[in-house]
């Protein structure tokens, strides 16, 4: 029986990718502080249905020596790296906290398992934010890099540190240059979820306007669930690489927004209120992922269009609000 380490595994990308393993016979152990030093209940949830069948860890991933013991215990085969502060707009205002958390933690994994567990195949999830200002659309694996905030500053380190170990350190090390990736169980800090979230409520009475910032902008949205799959995929093959993964079409806000409200059948415009203050600081260039080489080389296609995945968010989101008191 494999055995996979996911770190990150309370997370939206974690808990499908748990769902995948664990669906193929996987071993599964996961990270994340804060299922146990906050508020289990609220962090587990993605979680409950499986969490019998998990050993999750209480690592720090910001101390090297509490990642080393992990590593050293778990001798993992897989190791999927997804435990990160993954907040564009938090990263603007906490810089510090962003840069350390994500650099330090990919930092001290990566050596761990080269010390403890080198024949381990690790996943980094990078992302799309690590072109920012690109001069061309789509963006491939080829594409110039040029971050344009701290957060994507931060997954541009993590996918040379994947590079470095891959190349000198000459470990089966692959990164996923991952383009926004939705579902149900994405956090309500992203737009998206803020979006369904309200779309609900509003059509339950618990709220009435949708405060929110750059309506144009543009991003390359797909399922989450399909996005794992690719994850799985690049550890599965023979040489270690990376991949763009994306639908390779772009959709604005305001037709996220437009779709939103009318699955529930509402008026957008009664109820969306554009507050300038929740624009990015800096708002990169169309970003839209060419997947040919995750679709010729993986096999990897997406299965959830745009349509259907809004609609799925609402869907749910109006499930949770008809189950409050």
């Amino acid at each position: 029986m494999k055995k996979a380490l996911i770190t990150g595994i309370a997370g939206q990308d974690g808990s499908y990718l748990c769902d995948l393993l664990l669906s193929k016979g996987y071993a599964v152990h996961g990270v994340d502080l804060n299922v146990v030093i906050q508020n289990p209940d609220r962090y587990l949830g993605r979680l409950q249905p499986v969490l019998d069948r998990l050993v999750l860890h209480s690592t720090s991933m910001d101390d090297p020596h509490d990642v080393l013991a992990l590593i050293e215990a778990v001798r993992p085969d897989e190791c999927y790296h997804m435990a990160a502060q993954s907040f564009v707009i938090r990263s603007f205002v906490d810089e510090f906290s962003t840069l350390n958390t994500n650099i330090s933690g990919t930092h001290h994994l990566l050596a761990a398992l080269h010390e403890k567990a080198p024949q381990c195949r690790f996943f980094f999830a990078a992302s799309s934010e690590i072109f920012g200002d690109a001069k061309k659309t789509p963006q491939n694996e080829n594409t110039p890099i040029c971050p344009r905030n701290p957060y994507g500053i931060s997954k541009l380190t993590g996918y040379f540190l994947t590079r470095y170990y891959r190349e000198d350190k000459k470990m089966h090390a692959s990164s996923g240059i991952l383009y926004n990736h939705e579902s149900p169980r994405r956090g309500f800090d992203f737009v998206t979820r803020k979006i369904t979230k309200t779309v609900a409520e509003i059509k339950y009475g618990r709220a009435k306007e949708l405060l929110l910032g750059n309506l144009e902008a543009r991003r390359d949205w797909g399922f989450a669930a399909d996005y794992v799959q690719a994850m799985w995929r690049m550890l599965q093959q023979d040489n270690p690489d990376d991949y763009v993964i994306a639908t390779g079409e772009t959709h604005s806000v305001r037709e996220f927004v437009e779709k939103a409200f009318a699955r529930a059948d509402l008026d957008w415009k009664r109820h969306v209120v554009v507050d300038q203050q929740l624009y990015r600081p800096t708002e990169p260039c169309e970003l839209c992922g060419d997947s040919t080489k995750a679709r010729t080389t993986l096999s990897w296609q997406p299965t959830v269009d745009f349509d259907d995945l809004v609609a799925m968010m609402v869907d749910e989101d109006l499930r949770l609000q008809r189950c409050q008191p």
